[in-house]
């Protein structure tokens, strides 16, 4: 089992396996798995399983973590056929709806989009 980097952290405990989740893509360093809540036929959260609080906590040192994480996003969005129109949205703090501090990408798709968005 691995340890939960953050015990209060949401998905440090399904990254855990201690809180279960519909996984679509397991990797050493990025996991994937289905909203509970999803807003589009595709909603996949894309995470890193390094606790890292949001994008604005990224430093260099990431760089390959993050192309990992954008390698996992083409990876759900061609399984789930969604390929050549999809949207991936991040939300840093709480006031841009951020709920759960930890990285995570929503990868979206399925459905025509507006735009603006929110």
């Amino acid at each position: 089992m691995t340890a939960i980097a953050d015990p209060d952290c949401l998905f440090c405990r399904i990254v855990a396996k201690d809180i279960p989740a519909d996984v679509v893509l397991d990797r050493d360093d990025v996991l994937a798995f289905r909203d509970v809540n999803p807003q589009a036929p595709t909603h996949v959260l894309v995470i890193p399983k390094e606790h890292i609080p949001s994008l604005e906590a990224v430093v260099a040192e990431h760089g390959e973590l993050l192309a990992s994480l954008v390698g996992a996003i083409n990876e759900v969005a061609a399984a789930d056929g969604i390929s050549g129109g999809f949207r991936v949205v991040t939300n840093i703090g709480p006031s841009a709806g951020q709920s759960v501090d930890h990285l995570h990408l929503h990868v979206l798709g399925g459905r025509m989009f507006g735009w603006p968005p929110g």
